[in-house]
């Protein structure tokens, strides 16, 4: 007996003496992660703001609300708004992934009222809703396959920019203000359309991300349930990425240069979903939540392998998140503990020099702005992850985000 209790007392001091490295090696892990300044890029006027990609020159996309309630596209470059205005009717937004040298795309209303009834913008305004550029101050209308409505997402550096648009095929899992014709995936390039192929017959493909090897991310799906495949179109050709287990809700948001992709697939059920990175080598990589939540989404991905997003728990409180060398941490700790932002989720992407763009809460206001968190020199001490309980027209907000995956999609902000 007395060998044994000998035994066990070794074995637990041996197991002490293994653990001490692990945690040591876990906290300089903490240690080393990057610290962020943190800048409110503020609105066009009105109470909502929201930045839909970085380039890596600074370039910011997003949208914002006006003083009247109407949205705007909208760019941010060095401290700036600049309205990008619409194609003659009341609302637009600016899509994911703006250029280096400020070109952006992205949807807008025009005055011509939808001849089939459809709020294809989503804001209640049943207006056309067609896909647009933005180069050197002025918004151009880009091509569709005959439909009435659509959108642009990404723009790489090569002047490629990936979408989606309507064709005139009449979609029976979508008649209404949902929607009437079948959207199919493109890509423009010199002032030219193509269609990208659709996956098991989709009747709905949209284009979300391109790299600058003009490889695609997007998704595909139908009416009725939007996204039910997380898509790679490179070469000519479709690539289902798979899922976590779940049968919907499966999108692929942003591809760096590597190839790597990064999006949220449905867990087994169907009742939640979580962030992954997908690579040819490994596929589809589960990133997990932060402790304590039950769901996230991976947003974009940098060439350093840097993935960003949001987390939330079961009543929808979202935090921005940061992943990088396998571990998922809180953004909000990484910045000075007495901002005045609560960053919400980094819908905005990574660069390559480490700037994230998202939504924030304004805490003093009750406010959603779009921020740009820098990363410094400064190490003050990492704080610790804290909830903060959102107002229930942001938590509406994010979860409409979530469903329909798409830059736009009718971000109108909180009501």
């Amino acid at each position: 007996m007395k060998s044994t209790i000998l035994r066990c007392i070794a074995a637990m001091a041996l197991f002490a003496v293994l653990l001490v490295p692990a945690r040591l090696a876990a906290q300089e892990q903490k240690q080393d992660l990057p610290r962020y300044t943190v800048t409110d890029l503020g609105t066009l006027g009105g109470t909502f703001s929201l930045a839909g990609g970085i380039s890596n020159s600074g370039w910011v996309s997003g949208q914002s609300t006006l003083p009247d309630g109407y949205q705007h596209p909208a760019v941010w470059h060095n401290g700036v708004i600049t309205d990008l205005g619409t194609l003659g009717g009341l609302n637009g937004w600016a899509g994911w992934q703006p250029s280096d040298s400020g070109e952006a795309g992205g949807a807008a209303e025009t005055s011509t009222p939808d001849p089939n009834g459809e709020d294809y913008c989503g804001f209640g305004t049943y207006l056309e809703c067609h896909p647009f550029i933005w180069r050197d101050g002025a918004m151009t209308a880009l091509p569709m396959l005959g439909g009435n409505n659509g959108e642009a997402a990404g723009f790489n550096n090569l002047g490629q920019v990936v979408g989606g648009v309507e064709n005139t095929t009449i979609d029976p899992t979508c008649v209404g203000p949902q929607g009437f014709y079948q959207i199919k995936a493109v890509m423009w390039e010199n002032g030219k359309i193509r269609e990208l192929p659709t996956l098991y017959g989709d009747s709905h493909s949209w284009g979300l991300g391109i790299n600058d090897r003009g490889q695609m991310a997007g998704v595909s799906g139908n009416c009725t349930t939007f996204n039910i495949h997380a898509l790679l179109w490179q070469d000519g050709r479709v690539v289902d990425l798979g899922n976590l287990g779940g049968k919907i809700n499966n999108v692929a948001y942003d591809i760096n240069n590597l190839g790597q992709v990064v999006g949220y697939s449905d867990l087994p059920g169907d009742t939640t979903m979580h962030s992954y990175l997908w690579q040819k080598s490994t596929g589809m990589k589960d990133l997990g939540t932060l402790p304590g939540d039950v769901g996230s989404d991976a947003d974009g991905i940098n060439n350093l392998g840097q993935v960003v997003g949001g987390s939330w728990d079961a009543e929808g409180n979202e935090r921005a998140i940061l992943w990088q060398n396998g571990v998922m941490t809180d953004l909000n700790t990484l910045i000075p503990a007495d901002s005045p932002l609560h960053l919400i989720e980094a819908t905005g992407t990574i660069n390559d020099y480490g700037q994230i763009a998202g939504i924030a809460l304004q805490i003093s206001t009750g406010e959603t702005h779009a921020f740009l968190a820098t990363p410094t020199m400064e190490r003050w001490p990492i704080s610790e992850s804290q909830k903060v309980v959102l107002p229930d027209n942001v938590r509406n907000l994010l979860q409409q985000h979530r469903r329909f995956g798409r830059p736009g999609g009718g971000f109108m902000g909180p009501q």
